[in-house]
């Protein structure tokens, strides 16, 4: 067996020890990106070297696996990548204002060293110091609204608890004033959102709430059930950025020029986006979202390499304002 091929398969095993319901085709396939029969193929091998997997059909009628054995915990060790990884993304949950997910994070990395040998702690700590050196990207400048700490993480016990959340709110251009709102969660882009429901209207539609107005924020004991209906994830693809707005969803459809084509593809603008080719060589994306002023402010680094075709509010907003004259595209 290759070298490659035990990595895969000792990554394969990992995954299946991890896992407490075990793993299916289906997980095999995602994780590697592999065909059905490559998958099963793989899980055959995973039986074959490790015996004591356990294969059983769950309450669907999925076949599942699950390795437990105490021999594998002797072919696992820690390393300076995955130790890196750890810090850098502990550093971009802080920039992001996740200042108690950065802590917890950094208390596992911390758990999992205390079970590293002894005997692997220098040449570890000499490779990870190196490879924290070179993690330019964790302290990466850029603009962005600033997060209290002690408002982020009040936010976080509320939404981890269920409990509702008192805030003094200070819309802009308005005085602060004191609400009461059932937090689901937090969307992060250029500006920070908690994504909420108003307490006298528990049933009602989530709103949005920016995290730079809240002067102060308590959780109090007064717990809410949340709506297990709700999908935090659906919920943000309604919107090309964070903020979004019902009355403007809908249809977006943009046409890159030729030129800016190829440019075009290497991103993903919208996660349910739809990409057609056309025989100018030009490119037209389709997608469901709102937030036209967050289009506008992206659509602008775009110079005239692109036109909107619809909706026809944002056309209006950006035509007039498609300059010829940027020296690189995005």
């Amino acid at each position: 067996m290759s070298f490659g091929k035990a990595e895969q398969l000792l990554s394969l095993a990992v995954m299946a020890a991890s896992r407490h319901a075990g793993i299916t085709l289906g997980d095999v396939m995602e994780r590697y990106g592999c065909s059905r029969r490559t998958a099963q193929r793989m899980l055959h091998i995973l039986e074959y070297v490790f015996p004591d997997t356990l294969a059983r059909f769950d309450d669907d009628g999925r076949k599942r696996w699950l390795l437990h054995t105490a021999a594998l915990r002797d072919l696992l060790t820690l390393t300076a990548d995955e130790l890196a990884t750890m810090d850098l993304a502990a550093a971009t949950l802080s920039r992001l204002g996740q200042f108690a997910e950065a802590d917890k994070l950094l208390a596992l990395k911390e758990k999992l060293l205390a079970l590293v040998p002894r005997s692997r702690m220098a040449g570890l700590e000499t490779d990870y110091e190196a490879l924290l050196e070179a993690q330019g990207l964790a302290a990466r400048p850029g603009p962005r609204p600033k997060v209290d700490p002690a408002i982020a993480d009040a936010v976080s016990q509320a939404i981890k608890a269920c409990r509702l959340l008192e805030i003094d709110y200070r819309p802009r251009g308005k005085r602060a004033h004191r609400r009461s709102i059932a937090p689901y969660g937090v969307l992060v882009g250029q500006r920070r959102y908690i994504v909420a429901r108003a307490a006298e209207d528990l049933d009602g539609p989530m709103r949005l709430f920016r995290h730079e107005a809240i002067l102060r924020a308590l959780v109090t004991e007064q717990a809410f059930v949340r709506d297990a209906g709700f999908s935090l994830r659906a919920f943000a693809n309604r919107a090309f950025g964070v903020f979004q707005n019902e009355c403007e969803y809908g249809e977006v459809v943009w046409r890159f020029l030729p030129e800016a084509a190829a440019h075009a593809r290497e991103f993903e603008f919208h996660p349910e986006q739809v990409l057609e080719p056309q025989k100018d060589k030009s490119l037209i994306v389709r997608f469901q979202a709102s937030g036209h002023l967050e289009m506008c402010w992206y659509l602008y680094a775009w110079g005239d390499k692109v036109e909107v075709l619809a909706p026809e509010p944002l056309k209006r907003m950006v035509d007039g304002y498609r300059r010829g004259d940027f020296a690189a595209l995005p």
